[in-house]
């Protein structure tokens, strides 16, 4: 899967029963498409913008029970009315998509999280509404899970959004606070200070993923293996990171064919 926000989305995973990996797929093509809109080719804002608005304007048409205007929507139509989705949570996608195209930068880490509630937390959410288990505690506990996702996704990626699309996700009281600043993202710079400031950022994302874990106790069969392996996997990314000390300048944590054997096991 290419880089970008939903390097972890499940689609169509052979862990997935037959009959909800075409709606996964379906949801996933949303999201794809409208994250490209923020961050692919050579728009320039106001174009992308206009994109997501079209993009809303077609979500609102089928809540309101009117036809859909393109194959996208009317396969989405048909996904959220038979398994009951909230057109909420498509919405907010939508809306952190708008953000990256105006915020390249994040005062503190209440607004990163803002962010991933809106970016990362739907996905895990429409999963559950999908398999009927969208419980208060459930859906707590896979917020926990997806913001942690995301915000692995962010350290993985500090060069290539800061190189490629001048963004910088993390948190700019705690950049000073460890004495970092743009310099060291734009010379690659890992030296003491910038591994301290990773440290701590990939610390409390394996701390948020673990909180989240409670989910699993309330899953069963599939969709428990199918987070399990996620989890697991998010947790492998951040010891790769730890391994490179942190350097992802040079060598962007992934993960390879090796790696899901071993993945597997740890979530079994």
């Amino acid at each position: 899967m290419s880089i970008g926000h939903y390097e972890n989305f499940p689609v169509a995973s052979l862990l997935l029963p037959r009959e909800l990996r075409a709606p996964v797929a379906v949801i996933y093509r949303f999201a794809r498409t409208a994250d490209d809109f923020a961050d692919e080719g050579d728009d320039r804002p106001e174009a992308r913008l206009r994109k997501l608005r079209e993009f809303d304007r077609e979500l609102q048409r089928i809540v309101d029970g009117n036809p859909a205007q393109s194959g996208l929507f009317s396969d989405l139509d048909r996904v959220i009315r038979t398994h009951d989705l909230p057109p909420r949570l498509f919405r907010d996608l939508l809306d952190a998509f708008a953000q990256d195209v105006v915020k390249n930068r994040y005062a503190d880490f209440a607004e990163v999280l803002d962010y991933s509630r809106r970016s990362a937390n739907p996905v895990g959410r429409l999963l559950l509404h999908l398999f009927r288990k969208s419980s208060p505690a459930n859906c707590e506990s896979s917020d926990r899970i997806c913001s942690a996702l995301q915000i692995i996704n962010f350290w993985q990626d500090v060069a290539i959004d800061y190189e490629t699309k001048n963004r910088v996700y993390l948190p700019q009281d705690e950049m000073r606070r460890f004495g970092v600043t743009e310099d060291h993202l734009r010379e690659r710079r890992c030296d003491p200070p910038f591994q301290a400031l990773m440290r701590f950022q990939a610390e409390r994302a394996r701390q948020m993923m673990l909180e989240g874990k409670a989910l699993l106790a309330g899953l069963e069969g599939r969709l428990r293996l199918e987070i399990a392996v996620t989890v697991q996997g998010g947790l492998r990314i951040l010891e790769k990171l730890e391994r490179s000390g942190y350097d992802m300048f040079r060598r962007r944590p992934t993960h390879r064919w090796f790696d899901w054997p071993l993945l597997f096991l740890r979530a079994l």
